[in-house]
């Protein structure tokens, strides 16, 4: 995959600093009484503003860095090319959002009611303010999404335009096409009576109106494409991760408690996978937040990035069907030299940045110990994790031999019922 490193120097540095600091100090705690997420930023974007004016006008000069013609010829890969303050991806750290690793936004951002992993509304106040929410302030976001979920009848028509058998992701981004005519921020725009400052008013009502309909639509592409096509309706009284399992079909307790992990673990990854640099450049064209999503999600239909799980799966129900779910650890060696020497790759493993195990990979393994250890095809993915890295590092071609978040991702989803590869 070609990777775009898009971070600034002066963002990598002040991210290393606070992964230094303690975590008490890794984030700016609230104790506003204040429950609306707009309020909060209304008083953080004009701090901002001010900020990064001042950043350029003191430091605009500054170098941040060589460019190599190996960083051209790959992508741009290992350039710093753009300020991407949610979220960093240290080479050895692995993800950090605002600074907090998983494990520490497992221990400290709320979680719902009836579980333990952080509600996916929280981790979206964190990534905005740069602040943890309280309970109040997470479930009030929560209520809010659901509150903006609803989704017109003709985007439900726009997709039954398409054939059944088209790909999910095709007629998710024609899904997202349709929602736009309802945005904000061109309406605004074409009005011509907003100034640059205030641009991030409609933008941010476009952005929650799309996070919060954004699984009504992925769910319906589901239910048309695997099951009778009925609408199951949101249910205000769910989160948001719960919502979304809820509307694809899937109402068990553990199901739930996975999708929010999921989400969470899933909404940001610095700003140089594919989705997320097509999703920025095509932003910075002032095309509003759909456009800019539904460019992300052409890139993330892709082989090389959001199909990955899916060929994760595919691969390791290969190897239950042609060596059984009871493959030894020597059979299992056998069959993944057989996969390299075919000149194929083992999928889920490797990755553009990091060096260590991926911790998105570890979280979802504590999940999987927790609720599912006796399930044969988890097992198999914990014999391919002490199987595989010596391999690849045997073979001397791999700088990563480590499993990323997507040699774990499907074989949990499959276990709750979500067994469609695609």
């Amino acid at each position: 995959m070609v990777f775009f490193r898009s971070v600034s120097a002066i963002s990598r540095l002040r991210s290393r600093a606070v992964q230094q600091s303690s975590l008490s100090n890794s984030v700016r705690w609230l104790h506003s009484s204040e429950l609306d997420l707009k309020s909060q930023m209304q008083e953080i974007i004009p701090e901002q503003q001010d900020r990064l004016k001042k950043l350029k006008s003191e430091q605009g000069k500054v170098p941040v860095g060589n460019i190599t013609v190996d960083m051209v010829l790959g992508g741009m890969r290992g350039m710093t090319g753009l300020l991407w303050e949610t979220s960093l991806l240290d080479a050895d750290e692995g993800i950090r959002f605002r600074g907090m690793s998983i494990p520490e936004c497992q221990k400290i951002l709320p979680s719902a009611e009836s579980g333990e992993e952080p509600l996916p509304e929280s981790l979206l106040w964190l990534l905005l303010t740069g602040k943890v929410p309280t309970k109040e302030q997470a479930n009030a976001l929560s209520t809010e999404l659901a509150h903006r979920a609803a989704v017109p009848d003709y985007i439900y028509k726009a997709i039954d335009a398409l054939p059944s058998t088209a790909h999910p992701m095709t007629q998710f981004a024609s899904g997202v096409m349709a929602l736009q005519v309802q945005s904000e921020f061109q309406k605004a725009y074409e009005q011509g009576d907003i100034s640059k400052s205030k641009y991030w008013e409609p933008t941010f009502e476009d952005a929650l109106n799309l996070i919060a309909r954004v699984p009504v639509v992925a769910s319906y592409v589901y239910r048309r494409m695997y099951k009778d096509g009925s609408i199951i309706p949101l249910d205000d009284s769910l989160d948001y991760g719960a919502n979304f399992s809820h509307m694809l079909g899937f109402d068990s307790p553990q199901m739930k408690e996975l999708m929010r992990l999921y989400v969470t673990i899933h909404s940001d990854h610095e700003g140089g996978n594919v989705s997320a640099h097509a999703g920025h450049l095509v932003g910075s064209a002032l095309s509003d937040p759909y456009l800019s999503f539904a460019a992300a999600l052409n890139g993330l239909a892709g082989p090389l990035h959001g199909l990955a799980n899916q060929e994760v799966l595919l691969w390791i129900k290969l190897v239950v069907e042609e060596c059984g779910e009871s493959i030894s650890k020597e059979q299992l060696k056998d069959y993944v030299w057989k996969t390299l020497n075919s000149g194929k790759v083992v999928p889920g493993y490797g990755h553009g940045v990091l060096r260590k195990t991926d911790p998105r990979y570890i979280c979802q393994r504590e999940f999987a110990l927790k609720h599912l250890p006796d399930d044969p095809l988890f097992q198999l993915v914990s014999k391919l994790y002490e199987v595989v890295p010596p391999i690849l590092t045997e073979l001397g071609k791999v700088k990563n031999p480590w499993p990323n978040v997507d040699a774990h991702s499907g074989v949990l989803l499959n276990y709750y019922g979500l067994t469609e590869a695609s």
